[in-house]
């Protein structure tokens, strides 16, 4: 089942799910994994203005993908980064692609232009993911970020959501998964 994250009810659950991303490997530049109120605070930040899903089996969250603006400047209105995370055990199950086949529709319904992913290299999975859904390689970063011993490549991969190059309308707030 997905649903829109609340924060009070599943920031521990996302910090959890999130924490080995962090401290594991390079998947995450954080240093130190943030803890359940730290999550808790950005998912109430980024539900004011997009969606973060939570994905649950059995009552329990295992994955959750959000959509956060790109850039503040005013310019970049229209565009996200996006982003998705799944628990290890509950990994190559469809779960990610359930999130995001819910996540891209709600980005276009809110008049959005274009989403945006950055992902660690090596990271097949999710560079298989992002690509099945239509993200297209950009570039990427040499170097960015030094990580888990060894500096790291971030490639970037780009969605058009519009499918139009029209003047855009004004982004609408965020929407709700239908029946939510």
């Amino acid at each position: 089942m997905l649903r829109h994250a609340n924060a009070t009810l599943d920031a521990t659950a996302c910090a959890a799910i999130y924490a080995p991303f962090v401290t594991d490997g390079a998947t995450s530049f954080e240093d130190v994994a943030p803890a359940a109120g730290e999550l808790a605070r950005r998912i109430e930040r980024v539900s004011a203005t997009h969606a973060w899903l939570v994905a649950e089996r059995d009552g329990l969250v295992v994955g959750f993908a959000y959509a956060a603006p790109h850039h503040e400047r005013a310019a970049y209105r229209w565009t996200v980064n996006t982003a998705v995370y799944v628990d290890a055990e509950h990994q190559r199950q469809g779960v990610g692609r359930e999130l995001y086949a819910a996540l891209l529709p709600l980005l276009c319904d809110q008049r959005l232009h274009v989403a945006c992913a950055g992902i660690t290299l090596p990271n097949p999975a999710s560079v298989t993911l992002h690509e099945s859904f239509g993200f297209e390689p950009l570039g990427v970063y040499r170097r960015i970020g030094f990580k888990a011993g060894a500096w790291r490549d971030v490639a970037w991969l780009q969605l058009d959501l519009a499918g139009t190059d029209d003047a855009p309308q004004e982004p609408l707030g965020p929407r709700r998964l239908p029946g939510a």
